[in-house]
């Protein structure tokens, strides 16, 4: 019974909270007793606070006894990532330099609007520190691993959220990705995630990082992310960058025609070494869109490799964001983003502008690619997740493995992680679904077309297969 609870969707919850077939109460429950078993192995969580989720859920089952439910995901256990500022628990982005003590009074616009819709909060999923690597291991909170083989990284920065997701530890998820980092996991764990449109989700505070990063979903189900981007899109006047609210229910608007899509679908972008079992796995895939009658075609090469753009953009970044660190600091975080800090300084401003004036021309020269497609379609990833005691794939520069993640938080379009099939060994492969600026919706509607092909939640991983590690 508790397995069927907590791989319930969120959509299946709402509506069985609503005619009291179900309580909050019994889901919470079960969702913090999953907790409780894969956090010793699995160490996706940096903050359980059970008391306080079993009080939002005992509020929750009080609103719907009342026929007055909050919003879309009222009494669905979600998870924050430990980046994401929190009223009453320390966000100490997986960091030893941020104290403790807080005082923490304070929610950011997706933490207010999640607990303004009746959300039930669990607690905080790990980051690796700042979130400044694609792998979840940070010096304050240790190693997080993968569901499917705890062997392997679960990749990241959202790590911790695409862990959990998958097993069933929380049914939403609230991840970051400035560069892949919800998609990089969604893929690893087999679980869905979407990157907004840059500006989409309101965020606060402000960033250095913020024209590339967008908070977003990951979620076993599309519906459950198109219910939470309902919820998160709304507005907040503390992001004076946001995008207009557009006023849409995602979840409510997810059919569409596939027979009107155009879909370019590029197995490299033109400069991706992609291993060869994840190339077959997406272009199978794909063609489950020729299937529902879209018209489909190869397309070779997209862009030049954004990694050279991305490593300019990231040293003027850093150099600005940690320009107040000391050697004190140094000696308590991860020594590989000190190194880049170290590295970092001295970044030239002009350098950086002209960084700035390349993704302008790259966002319009997407903008133009997409005059002729509605969606473009990669792998998520060039590999399938690997061991988690290395930083990256042996042979692979910092780059070369997430390239085809990062060009589009340089361009700040809409892209989602879409679970599409397994490899020999059993673990999952994402296939990423890339839509012009703003047009989130429409990448949802894709994903969900693609899930009714192939519909991957049915799968998840089973923790007896677990050897320690």
């Amino acid at each position: 019974m508790r397995d069927q609870l907590i791989y319930m969707s969120a959509s299946e919850m709402v509506a069985a909270f609503a005619t009291r077939q179900l309580s909050p109460v019994d889901v919470a429950k079960a969702a913090l007793d999953r907790i409780a078993e894969i956090q010793p192995t699995l160490n996706a969580f940096c903050i359980i606070d059970g008391e306080s989720a079993m009080s939002d859920a005992r509020a929750s089952e009080e609103r719907y006894a009342n026929g007055a439910p909050l919003g879309p995901v009222d009494g669905v256990p979600t998870t924050l990532k430990d980046l994401v500022l929190t009223r009453g628990w320390p966000t100490r982005r997986g960091s030893r330099t941020i104290p403790e003590e807080g005082p923490w009074n304070e929610d950011g616009p997706a933490t207010a609007r999640l607990r303004e819709s009746g959300a039930v909060l669990l607690g905080k999923t790990t980051t690796p520190e700042f979130a400044y690597k694609p792998v979840t291991v940070s010096p304050l909170t240790g190693t997080t691993r993968n569901p499917w083989n705890p062997a392997l990284t679960p990749g990241g920065s959202s790590g911790g959220a695409g862990a959990a997701t998958a097993m069933g530890a929380g049914t939403l998820a609230l991840g970051t990705d400035a560069g892949g980092s919800i998609r990089i996991p969604a893929s690893f764990c087999g679980v869905f995630g979407l990157k907004p449109s840059g500006g989409r989700v309101p965020m606060y505070p402000p960033t250095p990082l913020a024209s590339l990063v967008g908070f977003g979903p990951m979620t076993r189900t599309v519906e459950d992310a198109a219910r939470m981007l309902t919820v998160l899109a709304r507005p907040d006047i503390r992001d004076v960058a946001a995008l207009p609210f557009d006023e849409i229910a995602y979840h409510e608007r997810l059919d569409a025609d596939p027979k009107s899509w155009r879909i370019a679908f590029s197995p490299t972008m033109g400069y991706a070494q992609v291993d060869d079992e994840i190339a077959t796995l997406v272009e199978e895939a794909t063609r489950d869109f020729a299937r529902m009658g879209a018209r489909v075609e190869t397309v070779d090469r997209v862009m030049d490799d954004p990694e050279p753009l991305m490593t300019k953009l990231r040293r003027g970044f850093t150099a600005y964001a940690f320009r107040h660190m000391g050697e004190d600091q140094f000696a308590l975080m991860d020594p590989e983003l000190v190194a880049d800090i170290r590295e970092s300084r001295g970044a030239s401003l002009n350098a950086h502008l002209d960084a700035e004036m390349e993704r302008i021309a790259l966002l319009k020269q997407m903008t133009s690619f997409h005059e002729d497609y509605d969606f473009l379609v990669t792998p998520t990833l060039t590999v399938p997740p690997f061991s988690v005691d290395l930083e990256r794939p042996e042979g692979e520069t910092r780059y070369s493995w997430t390239g085809l993640c990062i060009p589009f938080n340089l361009t700040r379009q809409p892209a989602a992680s879409v679970p599409c099939g397994f490899t020999r060994a059993g673990l999952p492969v994402g296939l990423q679904i890339v839509g012009p600026p703003r047009a989130d919706l429409e990448v949802l509607q894709a994903a969900r077309a693609l899930e009714r092909a192939r519909p991957w939640a049915q799968a998840t991983p089973d923790p007896q297969k677990w050897v320690a590690a």
